[in-house]
Formats: C-alpha cells, sequence, structure tokens
C-alpha cells in the first residue's frame, strides 16, 4: 500500500466526498454568521424568515425547521452559533 492508498491520505473519492461536505458546512456556517452579524436581537420570527430565505435546503445539511428555529432563537438574543 502506498502512501496514497492508505485511508485518510486524502486520495479517492471518500477524500472528495469529505472536501465537498466540509465546503456545505463551511458555506452554512457563513451564511449564519453573516445573518446573526446583521440580524441579532431581531425578533425571531424576522430572523427565521431571513434564514429560511438564505440556507439552502440540501439534503444532508442537517437543518431542518426545529434547527432553523433554534439558530433564529440564538441570534435573536445576540448571539452568533455559527462559531466564527
Amino acid at each position: 500500500m502506498t502512501r496514497h492508498d492508505q485511508p485518510g491520505s486524502g486520495a479517492g473519492r471518500g477524500r472528495l466526498r469529505g472536501d465537498a461536505e466540509h465546503e456545505r458546512n463551511l458555506a452554512l456556517f457563513r451564511i449564519v454568521h453573516e445573518v446573526a452579524t446583521h440580524h441579532a436581537g431581531r425578533p425571531v420570527p424576522a430572523v427565521l424568515a431571513t434564514l429560511r430565505d438564505r440556507v439552502p435546503r440540501a439534503p444532508g445539511l442537517g437543518l431542518d425547521e426545529g434547527a432553523l428555529l433554534r439558530i433564529a432563537h440564538e441570534i435573536s438574543v445576540g448571539r452568533d452559533p455559527s462559531g466564527l
């Protein structure tokens, strides 16, 4: 087995899927951070509406309505749940 064939070495389709997942997550965190920056302290319904408009509905993101609502609550009280 060469270095490139070893698990976790970045070779093969698993690495590409991992990169795509990482990029999707990073894009999601950036969206949440931007919404948190511009909408901190606003009412939950306003923040939730913005999140619904901005967050893509893609399989595998793991953001259902409940998750968006929890994020909206955090932003509404002035927190940035993105971690950025």
